[in-house]
């Protein structure tokens, strides 16, 4: 109820503050446990993707950020994971997990912080790993790219809305192959997944993958070719 609540009232707040152009919303999954994987270059992402893509998700985050009155009060509101960074978090990922057990969706930055050059970081082996271990067969992965919305602070100083574009790209999945250490394929499907999320934003925000020339697909895989 909290959710349904707390997303009706961002939405209202957003459509006040941006001038949202939302691409892709019919690729979340309408129902079953998925990833939803972000860029994160502002504190608001993952509130404007959970409050956006219309279905129950669990955001991760630093275990810092519930040092804020407010934002760790929303935060435990959202029942979100709490994160230990720089360490191996089991806690953190028994309750993942458990979330996508639960038929839910769970939000991750699979950089594993915010960026503060605003562009793609290398991504962190996380995302993938708990995708391999939900032990749901095609765990679909949504990447979800946010672009305009490190712009607020300054449009707000002249009353004006910020153009954001939040482009939701087509579920992929893990495709592990024969020949490889579990670890050394990991890394193979996270920067194929950084990837296909570079390849929806603008160029200027496609940081270290920045050349989609070098993209491959040999371990991740979109549903037609999944059924195919």
């Amino acid at each position: 109820m909290f959710h349904a609540i707390a997303n009706w009232i961002l939405r209202i707040l957003f459509a006040i503050l941006f001038k949202l152009d939302l691409v892709g919303t019919e690729h979340v999954p309408r129902d079953g446990p998925f990833l939803l994987m972000i860029n994160h270059v502002y504190f608001l992402d993952a509130f404007l993707a959970v409050a956006l893509a219309r279905r129950d998700i669990v955001p991760m985050s630093k275990i810092e950020n519930y040092k804020n009155p407010l934002l760790g009060m929303v935060l435990r509101w959202y029942g979100s994971v709490s994160v230990r960074r720089g360490e191996v978090d089991l806690q953190a990922i028994r309750r993942s997990l458990h979330v996508l057990a639960q038929g839910h969706g769970l939000l991750m930055a699979p950089e594993g912080t915010r960026s503060k050059s605003r562009t793609l970081l290398e991504g962190r082996d996380g995302m993938v790993m708990l995708a391999l271990h939900s032990h749901v067969p095609h765990m679909p992965i949504v990447p979800v790219a946010i672009s305009g919305q490190e712009h607020l602070g300054h449009n707000l100083k002249r009353l004006g809305r910020t153009p954001v574009r939040m482009v939701f790209g087509q579920p992929f999945y893990l495709q592990p192959k024969e020949g490889l250490s579990h670890r050394e394929q990991m890394r193979h499907m996270t920067r194929e997944a950084m990837f296909r999320l570079a390849a929806l934003l603008p160029p200027e925000y496609r940081g270290v993958y920045s050349d989609l020339s070098q993209a491959t697909a040999e371990y991740t895989v979109t549903n037609d070719a999944t059924q195919g």
